[in-house]
């Protein structure tokens, strides 16, 4: 609640479906990281679910912690919907379960949010499943489709292509220097790192797309100097996980929402 407070345009999140098929909002299959439980939340029922750790490593910032609030427990897709009724939702369909799929569809549409929603996973076989499911929800590319992208890109063919997504969500892969210690990478990881950050962060495929009405967003990002270079790349938006030091650049830079 207070990311949509401070103004976050959206919220990402991920979903698994636990025995008593209840849609809950976690990261992880394995409940061993948030809650201290070596056990998988498709094994245990909503009710049975462990609250969750006092403090919480930040995976995007090396060595910081977050500190919950007062309320612990796993939190369902509904109460999200319930809390935050105006608020986009991009939906990460963690695992390829066909009922898992069927009912977050369902609850989408139960609460009218096929516009307010974005949904998909890295896997292609789970976004075809979204989209089989679903069509009207708006779509996330998968990996192999942004493979396929940056073909198509590079090749010239782009502009002659039809695409069925309206979401590109891509990471800028020189932040991993932030992540780790520069020094502890490879040659060949520094290598693949770079070309990686070349072939992705290209201003002219940024562009191509947001003028199809394709949105482009970068994860994640928790420094103002990568702030900056997504926007000057023409990203829509970033991902981060400090809310506040993004509103604080977005205000001081007069960078307006997308709409």
């Amino acid at each position: 609640s207070v990311a949509v407070n401070l103004g976050t345009d959206m919220l990402e999140l991920d979903c698994h479906l636990t025995k008593d098929e209840q849609i809950v909002v976690l990261h992880d299959d394995s409940l061993q990281r948030v809650s201290g439980i070596n056990a998988h939340i498709s094994d245990i029922s909503y009710a049975e679910l462990p609250p969750y750790l006092c403090k919480l490593g930040v995976t995007f910032q090396r060595e910081y912690f977050c500190e919950g609030g007062e309320d612990k427990r796993i939190p369902l897709l509904r109460d999200v919907f319930d809390a935050f009724p105006n608020t986009p939702v991009n939906i990460d369909i963690k695992v390829n379960n066909d009922m898992l799929i069927k009912k977050v569809s369902e609850l989408v549409v139960k609460y009218d949010r096929e516009h307010l929603t974005v949904w998909g996973n890295s896997s292609n076989q789970i976004v075809k499943k979204c989209y089989k499911e679903n069509p009207r929800i708006p779509l996330l590319f998968s990996l192999p489709r942004v493979l396929q992208l940056l073909g198509l890109f590079y090749t010239g063919l782009l502009p002659f292509v039809p695409l069925k997504e309206q979401f590109l969500e891509i990471p800028m892969p020189s932040i991993i220097t932030k992540l780790k210690d520069p020094n502890r990478l490879s040659r060949s990881q520094r290598f693949i790192t770079w070309l990686a950050d070349t072939l992705l962060m290209r201003k002219a495929l940024f562009e191509h797309l947001t003028a199809r009405g394709i949105q482009v967003y970068v994860w994640v990002l928790n420094d103002e100097e990568d702030f900056q270079r997504a926007f000057d790349l023409g990203a829509t938006g970033v991902m981060t996980d400090f809310p506040t030091r993004l509103k604080v650049f977005l205000d001081r830079n007069g960078i307006s929402k997308p709409q």
